[in-house]
């Protein structure tokens, strides 16, 4: 598909707007101080909205900061973490809670106790778009909506609505939430990127670019597409020698060396967290045969697709949502 050079599109409105939540796991928790959640590292996107207080979080990165009735935070890349009544609650208390599944993803957390109570919302998420993935790897281990919120005049009223939904659960605020969640998710990813990034070069500045973002957008909604330097340099509305000339001076690698290492990336998520066939990865990535598929795979990979498949560790395990 070609695009005509004088159109405006922006490339990052048009990521945004594919933004999906897939594979989502919901969790409702009632916990009673002293409580404490330690969170593992995973290959998935988490938030955390807080309905009622008290609730610190802790991350390597930033150490323990405290949370309110209100406060929503966000972890791209799933780091590590630990949930609190207090700092100084250390011992993990999952296991000490009744945790009651409520069909699909949802279930609902309950620590029973004397204790002030904590009314908290949490989830798991994988990313629907494939072009939001590289944004992700750029952002920082931990936002906190209430600290983009001024970029955004929506942000407050849905946290605002997501705090009277996540109070007061009733037939189907699971999937009420979980919309709003969409929403929400998506609107900090678009704050954090209009105030953070003005740099030249780089992931960011190639989505911000009118003909680069054009062609950036493509590659990830259809990586599996025969795509060549022509046909891309159609998409992006510029003659071949100045788009390719333009992709490496922002990106710093050529296109075919940058889709190729997003065809990889797609194939280790799909083979390692998904267990999808090696066979329906190579179709889906555009290679004729399977072999074609496992000699790229091993070269940038250094690893067989057939070893990825098989590794247990790549798996994610999605219960409960922690």
């Amino acid at each position: 598909m070609n695009y005509n050079s004088s159109a405006t599109t922006d490339a990052l409105s048009e990521v945004l707007q594919d933004f999906r939540l897939s594979g989502v796991n919901y969790g409702r928790c009632e916990l009673r101080h002293p409580w404490s959640i330690s969170f593992p590292k995973q290959p998935l996107l988490r938030f955390h909205f807080v309905s009622k207080g008290p609730c610190w979080v802790h991350t390597e990165a930033e150490g323990w900061q405290e949370l309110g009735a209100g406060d929503l935070i966000l972890l791209p890349q799933g780091v590590e973490h630990r949930l609190a009544s207090s700092p100084s609650v250390t011992e993990n208390s999952l296991s000490a809670c009744q945790v009651t599944g409520h069909g699909g993803n949802v279930c609902e957390v309950v620590q029973q106790g004397d204790g002030d109570v904590s009314m908290i919302f949490c989830g798991s998420m994988a990313l629907g778009a494939y072009a939001l993935h590289p944004l992700i790897s750029l952002m920082p281990s931990i936002i906190r909506g209430c600290d983009v919120a001024t970029h955004d005049p929506m942000v407050n009223p849905l946290l605002e609505a997501m705090a009277i939904e996540a109070s007061q659960p009733r037939m189907g605020s699971a999937t009420i939430l979980s919309r709003m969640a969409d929403l929400l998710t998506a609107r900090l990813i678009r704050c954090w990127v209009k105030s953070h990034d003005t740099s030249a070069t780089g992931w960011l500045a190639a989505i911000r670019d009118p003909h680069i973002g054009r062609a950036l957008v493509a590659m990830h909604r259809n990586p599996g597409a025969n795509w060549t330097l022509e046909s891309l340099a159609g998409t992006a509305g510029q003659s071949r020698s100045i788009f390719a000339e333009r992709f490496s001076a922002i990106l710093g690698e050529g296109a075919a060396r940058y889709l190729t290492r997003l065809r990889m990336q797609l194939a280790q998520e799909w083979l390692g967290q998904s267990g999808m066939p090696v066979a329906e990865v190579a179709s889906k990535l555009g290679y004729e045969s399977e072999a074609s598929f496992a000699r790229a795979f091993k070269r940038v990979t250094s690893a067989s697709p057939g070893a990825v498949r098989r590794s247990v560790s790549g798996r994610i395990d999605m219960e409960f949502g922690f």
